[in-house]
């Protein structure tokens, strides 16, 4: 049995800073994998969708990644590129004997099969070296693995590779694979792995492979301190260093922990890769992450709920994300209706003839103080908290609709002074019914609307129901990265919110159709008073 590693920093790292490695860290990767002694390095996907971009390692054609490696003295190191099918046409590709590029590999799903070998017949014919990667190997039965196999041996590729896309795969199911392979595969053609770290098992599940009684050649997929889409790959440093130890083989390992100091740890400052419980939970319920990471940005679901919500997925939908789909099963889950008819009545009775001051948790709540109180204390008007409780101004009611902030603070909620009244929204699971009020989720949210289960969209949407004709904001900042968003960094859930200017914009827009119906003013800084008057 030969073992060889395969480095795919350069194409799966990409996913976490969109390929944007800079010209001369794409080489210094590159060169010091070779005084590694690394087998193989995949420097990234031939793309044709994507112009030439030197600082990138995705490109359109094979003549891109030469011009980006023309003086690249690759020794007894093979350089491999990956293509995702049907996103480059074979005219783009040269033959081998005029690139750099020794090995091609090439991606596809189960529905792709029957197209995909015909455009592989061009790259062999190409001279290349072909790596057959047929993404989310659990989706395949044992009929599908010998189906599959049989055009594979026709054709005769330098390699296939078991993929665990979602990182699904425990070691007994992996050893099933490998052994359809191995027992129904040419001998001539290898047997890849390429790992994710979903259940903390890409290191283990490789390192176990080898102990396999085989004949067949080994090729392992790893990347530089595992750097790769969702929870990243199997480590490159792990895996030379195992492999030195148990293997004789000679990787140079301070030459590769100089690759990650200089070249990877600076992408952990703002982006992150490896086990996470977001992605746990993907791998538990067998679906593509994806589904995961989109609940867990809501920031508004327990663990349980994002799990629970993600045990809905049909079998169809599982493996192929469908973003329309998965907000279809959360709304669905939050929308549990309730009578909210006697709270409405209750609320609407004691808001009669007043103006409502809504506080959130905006760092402005601090900052001007002196301005919110003196507006309390020369108006007649309620105090809304939202979505917390606030811990300067003492408020008359206090609104939940996120279950993570219900959970933050529930201890405060449960000693509440008898001057604050709780009013939760049906998605809410209140401890020993603590509500004064619930009221119904699915009457306050808009489905349409890319804000419309926001805390502020809700709240306003209530009291615009209640006949409320004047709302009084403080502390609704908005969202700015060079600023603290919360006057309490208890309060804030992640470090750096996405869109923050399309979500800012969409709420502005919200704010103005509301007007039409209801008198807004701002009392404090806001991003969204563009278009607004301060009163």
């Amino acid at each position: 049995m030969s073992i060889k590693l395969l480095d795919c920093t350069l194409r799966d790292g990409g996913y976490l800073n969109d390929w944007n490695f800079g010209y001369n860290s794409m080489l210094n990767i590159t060169k010091r994998l070779i005084k590694s002694n690394v087998d193989i390095i995949e420097v990234g996907f031939l793309d044709d969708k994507h112009n030439f971009d030197i600082n990138r390692s995705i490109n359109p054609s094979t003549d891109c990644f030469d011009k980006i490696y023309k003086d690249l003295d690759k020794k007894n190191t093979r350089i491999a590129a990956m293509i995702n099918f049907g996103t480059c046409s074979i005219e783009n590709i040269a033959p081998k004997s005029e690139s750099k590029i020794d090995i091609i590999r090439v991606i596809f799903k189960k529905p792709k099969i029957e197209d995909v070998f015909s455009f592989c017949y061009q790259l062999k014919e190409k001279g290349y070296d072909l790596f057959l990667n047929p993404v989310s190997i659990t989706s395949y039965s044992d009929r599908d693995m010998l189906d599959l196999i049989d055009k594979v041996n026709e054709l005769e590729p330098y390699a296939m590779s078991l993929v665990d896309t979602y990182g699904l795969l425990h070691q007994e199911k992996l050893f099933k694979y490998f052994y359809l392979l191995d027992n129904n595969l040419k001998s001539s053609i290898r047997i890849g792995y390429h790992a994710h770290n979903n259940f903390q098992l890409a290191y283990s599940n490789a390192i176990r492979l080898l102990d396999i009684k085989t004949k067949r050649n080994i090729i392992l997929d790893s990347s530089l301190f595992g750097m790769g889409k969702s929870a990243g790959n199997c480590n490159t440093e792990l895996l030379a260093n195992y492999l030195n130890n148990f293997y004789e083989k000679h990787y140079d390992i301070p030459e590769i922990l100089n690759i990650i100091e200089l070249e990877i740890l600076k992408y952990k400052k703002y982006t992150d890769w490896g086990y996470q419980l977001t992605y746990y939970l993907a791998a538990s319920n067998s679906c593509h992450p994806n589904y995961a990471k989109h609940l867990e940005d809501k920031n508004m679901l327990r663990v349980q709920e994002i799990n629970s919500i993600l045990s809905l997925i049909d079998e169809e939908h599982k493996l192929e994300y469908n973003e329309e789909y998965i907000e279809n099963l959360y709304l669905d889950y939050q929308a549990k209706e309730f009578d909210d008819k006697t709270s409405c009545e209750e609320l609407k009775e004691q808001l009669k003839g007043k103006s409502i001051l809504l506080i959130g948790p905006g760092a402005s709540v601090k900052e001007e103080y002196r301005t919110i109180k003196d507006y309390i204390d020369k108006n007649n008007l309620l105090t809304f908290s939202i979505n917390h409780v606030n811990k300067i101004f003492d408020t008359d009611y206090i609104f939940i609709s996120n279950n993570k902030r219900y959970d933050q603070f529930v201890e405060k909620l449960e000693t509440l002074n008898n001057n604050s009244k709780l009013i939760t929204t049906s998605n809410i699971s209140p401890n020993n019914n603590s509500s004064n009020y619930v009221i119904n989720y699915a009457n306050l949210i808009s489905r349409e609307l890319s804000v419309g289960q926001s805390s502020l969209f809700m709240v306003i949407n209530l009291l615009k129901k209640l006949e409320v004709k004047e709302i009084v904001l403080a502390g609704f900042d908005g969202f700015n990265k060079l600023t603290q968003p919360y006057y309490d960094t208890e309060l804030q859930f992640r470090q750096e919110v996405q869109n923050g200017n399309e979500i800012t914009n969409a709420i502005v827009e919200q704010i103005e159709n509301f007007k039409k119906e209801v008198k807004i003013i701002f009392i404090t800084k806001s991003n969204y008073q563009k278009g607004l008057s301060n009163e």
